[in-house]
């Protein structure tokens, strides 16, 4: 069996889809429809940068969700329909959404102006330099849980808790802990006390997946009741439950929650396999599927970005 990935945030990068649009016309309708749905020269901003406009989260949600649904694109042109040949979709985070549109969730115009809302509501969420996120490199979910309670102990100012919450849980040995700048600080400081090999901080601008961002999902809620998900013609697994969905209501339900939920990647593609998935493709990316390695080393990882990956893998399967 085989499923069908989607990468998330972070894997932007300048340059992004334009080897393909210059080798297909219907990679270069997908950019076209996503600049116009948008009002926005995007592709223009993923072609030229600057890198610092294209990592914004409002800019880097639609923009990676692009770069895969132009590759799913040029696909279905060449007659591979993702239906007919896997048996199931996920994507990490934001990829959920792309995952969605593969199937026929959502049209092209609203995935991109969903993702936008959703990257404008996540940054306004949290004020710049009141929230963080930290990865922990050599931490299981246990040692991560413990290390978030201890960072979470310290009050902010006013007497509040302050919250530290794990986030992504993306594989055994990569766990990213969000919240308050101050207890993601305390975190990296307290690591190594809690048997973690390394804490690292990372270079957002909002601490993504944590209780914090209620004010997101509140917007998201607004938006997704404006623009549901219809059916989709396979079953996606959810971030939030690891599970499979397939009906468009609760789908829906989830995507809300999924805003302030952990991304569980390890236990979604711990279940895709169990299930009976010996073949992982990614679309658009080559960033999960290094993580899928380290939680299923048995199964087949296939990467396709550019027209030699799509031409590779539509002889393939």
């Amino acid at each position: 069996m085989i499923a069908f990935l989607f990468p998330g945030q972070g894997s932007q990068k300048i340059g992004m889809g334009h080897d393909l649009a210059q080798a297909s016309s219907h990679a270069r309708e997908v950019f076209e429809e996503v600049d116009d749905a948008l009002n926005q020269k995007l592709f223009a901003l993923m072609g030229d940068g600057p890198e610092s406009e294209l990592t914004m989260t409002a800019n880097a949600q639609p923009a990676i969700m692009a770069n895969a649904l132009a590759v799913v694109r040029v696909l279905e042109a060449g007659g591979f329909v993702l239906s007919e040949k896997g048996a199931a979709v996920a994507g990490h985070s934001l990829g959920e959404y792309s995952a969605l549109a593969s199937v026929g969730a959502f049209d092209l115009a609203s995935t991109a102006r969903l993702l936008r809302t959703r990257g404008i509501a996540m940054q306004d969420a949290v004020p710049i330099g009141v929230g963080g996120m930290c990865a922990l490199l050599g931490a299981d979910l246990d040692k991560a849980q413990a290390l978030a309670d201890a960072a979470a102990q310290g009050p902010l100012a006013g007497g509040a808790d302050s919250v530290c919450e794990v986030a992504n849980d993306n594989d055994p040995g990569q766990v990213v802990l969000s919240g308050h700048l101050a207890a993601i600080d305390r975190a990296v400081e307290l690591a190594k006390e809690h048997g973690i090999k390394r804490a690292i901080k990372l270079p957002v601008s909002a601490p993504f997946h944590c209780s914090l961002m209620q004010p997101a999902a509140q917007r998201m809620r607004t938006a997704l009741g404006n623009m549901p998900p219809a059916a989709f013609r396979l079953p996606v697994y959810s971030n939030v439950t690891a599970a499979p969905v397939t009906d468009p209501a609760e789908e829906q339900r989830l995507l809300v929650e999924q805003i302030t939920g952990r991304v569980r990647w390890r236990e979604s593609v711990a279940a895709m396999h169990a299930a009976g998935t010996t073949h992982f493709v990614e679309l658009g990316g080559k960033v999960v599927g290094p993580m899928v390695k380290k939680i299923a080393p048995d199964a087949m990882i296939t990467s396709v970005v550019g027209m030699e990956d799509i031409e590779a893998l539509a002889k393939t399967i």
